[in-house]
């Protein structure tokens, strides 16, 4: 059965008018349930990931800051999110969601987080819509408990996964590929093991042959024995941020991809949203159903 983290908690309040959609967490479950993708026993309820978990990743100097709601005003800012207690507890939520999705994927083939994807998230800052780095700390979390020994993230949300790269820049046993917008946020890049920086307009072909080509040689050069896929939908022409040119069904088509190599390769696999900022919330919220529908069609 395909395992999905949700919790209420993860539609967290904003101001009106905030540019972050946070209203997908609650569409999106629904058009699922709505369209028989999935039934409510396909999830399961995160609670709050431990301290000593989040430690493991990120200083334990900013986690104490961040808890104790006491970043700088610029600290602040760069998160893009006004602070408060209940959007610590709603990160710390989403964090446990990912570490258990990553143990359902390893017992299940495939798990996924109905949020997460926190890519900006640095060891010792958050940025961009992202204060705690999931795919981070649930690869810690395979790799302290001996369920995976060499894992491959496949980061395809537009802007690169600066946090995720800086984190395990001198981790051995986690390779990081982002494919991204060259000229799109952030202005400075953090070193991937792999990055694979695109032009604006980039079309679906030229998009997905790339991928094609970079994950099947990934598979020979990286040899993983799990993979972190997030699977933003910031790629879409129709999105604020993304300045890429892909249509609705290219995105799928990368989805595909990447869950038929993990399949083919039997591959456990945790797929984590990321961003998606169209125009149009019935944009996002079907982007990201294409996944899971995929998931349910390949693995199931």
């Amino acid at each position: 059965m395909l395992k999905i983290a949700w919790k209420d908690i993860y539609a967290h309040v904003l101001p009106a008018n905030h540019r972050f959609p946070m209203e997908k967490y609650t569409l999106l479950p629904e058009q699922l349930l709505y369209e028989g993708t999935i039934s409510e026993s396909n999830f399961f309820t995160p609670e709050l990931l431990s301290e000593a978990a989040i430690v493991r990743t990120h200083n334990a100097d900013y986690w104490e800051k961040l808890k104790n709601l006491s970043l700088s005003r610029k600290e602040e800012r760069k998160t893009g999110f006004p602070l408060s207690a209940a959007l610590v507890e709603r990160e710390r939520v989403i964090m446990h969601g990912s570490v258990m999705a990553a143990r359902f994927a390893v017992e299940n083939g495939i798990a996924m987080n109905m949020a997460g994807g926190t890519h900006h998230s640095f060891t010792d800052r958050g940025e961009g819509f992202c204060l705690l780095n999931d795919i981070a700390i649930a690869a810690h979390d395979l790799l302290d408990n001996g369920l995976a020994k060499q894992i491959l993230v496949v980061d395809l949300d537009v802007h690169q996964g600066n946090g995720t790269a800086q984190i395990f820049e001198n981790e051995p046993k986690i390779f990081t590929f982002s494919m991204h917008g060259a000229a799109n946020y952030p202005l400075h890049k953090e070193k991937s093991d792999l990055d694979v920086g695109l032009k604006d307009g980039t079309d679906d072909n030229t998009y997905l042959s790339l991928l094609d080509a970079n994950l099947k040689a990934l598979m020979d050069t990286v040899q993983p024995d799990f993979v972190f896929f997030q699977s933003g939908v910031d790629v879409l022409a129709t999105d604020k941020l993304g300045r890429l040119g892909m249509t609705l069904q290219g995105c799928k088509q990368r989805d595909r991809i990447v869950l038929e190599t993990c399949k083919q390769n039997d591959i456990p696999i945790m797929a984590c949203m990321g961003g998606g900022y169209s125009e149009k919330v019935a944009h996002i919220v079907e982007a990201h159903a294409n996944t899971f529908r995929l998931a349910q069609e390949i693995f199931f």
